[in-house]
Formats: structure tokens, C-alpha cells, sequence
């Protein structure tokens, strides 16, 4: 659909005459409600803040400079307010973009950045890694695309090689692993405490 001169004076005129967007739209055809929407500020017609929509337009220029001496004293204290709010956001640390940095986006570790110190395999009881190692020779050895709710989904190998595959045993209820990779997984906070004592 094109704006043709005709369908512009069309939207000129119902626009003027108070009628919205969409019965514009319907009226015109082939058009959206926000393509009118759209047009009409490309135009710069009225913002129709009043009831009218032509007429409004007109009668606004009248009444701003017979008004304007002494309203624009009262303005004024409005500005004086809203620095006082503003310091603030002043106070909030912005990113190059002055974006805002939440505390959510300040704990995401930027690419090639070293990631915070993991549990080492010290740290994990021998009894849960045995358990793991003959665990793992009887493991299914399943491809990504073969994970489901009820296999385990613990990674073994190198994603960057073909001898890359996940375990893919039956899940403990409620847990994405096999029992044996909850033991590894999931260590009460006492025990490995007390493993570093």
C-alpha cells in the first residue's frame, strides 16, 4: 500500500474531524491502525489532546501567550524537584552505553575473563568418585539429542571432540543426574567443610 495524495488528504481530513486511527485504517483499507499512527506524526499533525481535532490545534496558540507570563513561573519549582530525585540514579555505576548495571548483570563473568575458583576433585569424597568411575562403565553414552527428563544428563569428555557424550542412566526423582553424579553433584555444605579443614 502507497500513500497516494488522495488517501494523505483522506487521513488529513478524518484525522481533523476526531476520528481514530483505526476507523482511519478501516475507512482507508489495505492500511493498519499503526501505519495511520505512523503517518501522522511523519505529517506532524496534532497531538488532539483536546476533544476536537482541528479546531483544538487551532485554538492552542491563542491561549499560550495570553497565559504564558505566569504560568512559566510556576513551572520553574517542577525542574528544582526533579534534580532531587535524579542523584540517585546519578549514584548507579552505567556501562559504556550508560545503561544502568543491575546486580543481576554485574555477577555474569565477561567472555575471557577467568571464572570464579570451582570445587576440585580434592574436595570430593573417593567414595563418590569411585562410585562415579564404575558408574560411568556401564553409562549409556548418550548423544545431546538423545537427553530426556529421565536420563542423566552429566557431561563426560570434551564438547569440542567426538568422544564427547552424557551419561544418560535413569535420574534420581527430582534431580537432572543418576545417583552416583548427585553424590558428586550435589555435596552437603558440612561435608565439604570439613574436607578443607
Amino acid at each position: 500500500m502507497s500513500w497516494t495524495d488522495e488517501r494523505v488528504e483522506t487521513l488529513k481530513k478524518m484525522w481533523g474531524e476526531g476520528q481514530s486511527a483505526s476507523q482511519i485504517a478501516k475507512e482507508l483499507g489495505g492500511v493498519t491502525r499503526n501505519a495511520v499512527i505512523g503517518k501522522v506524526h511523519r505529517l506532524g499533525l496534532s497531538n488532539r489532546a483536546g476533544s476536537g481535532g482541528g479546531s483544538t490545534a487551532k485554538a492552542a496558540p491563542k491561549e499560550k501567550p495570553a497565559a504564558a507570563a505566569k504560568p512559566a513561573a510556576k513551572p520553574a519549582p517542577k525542574p528544582k524537584a526533579a534534580p532531587a530525585s535524579t542523584p540517585p540514579k546519578e549514584e548507579q555505576e552505567l556501562d559504556e552505553n550508560g545503561i544502568p548495571i543491575s546486580a543481576a548483570r554485574r555477577a555474569i563473568i565477561p567472555a575471557g575473563q577467568p571464572l570464579p575458583p570451582q570445587p576440585s576433585a580434592n574436595e570430593i569424597s573417593p567414595e563418590a568418585l569411585a562410585k562415579v568411575s564404575e558408574v560411568e562403565k556401564t553409562a549409556k553414552r548418550i548423544t545431546l539429542m538423545e537427553l530426556t527428563e529421565k536420563t542423566c544428563k552429566w557431561p563426560v569428555g570434551d564438547p569440542a571432540t567426538d568422544d564427547f557424550w552424557f551419561c544418560g542412566l535413569s535420574v534420581q526423582q527430582g534431580k537432572p543426574y543418576c545417583e552416583a553424579h548427585v553424590g558428586v553433584a550435589f555435596q552437603p555444605m558440612s561435608s565439604r567443610r570439613d574436607r578443607r579443614r
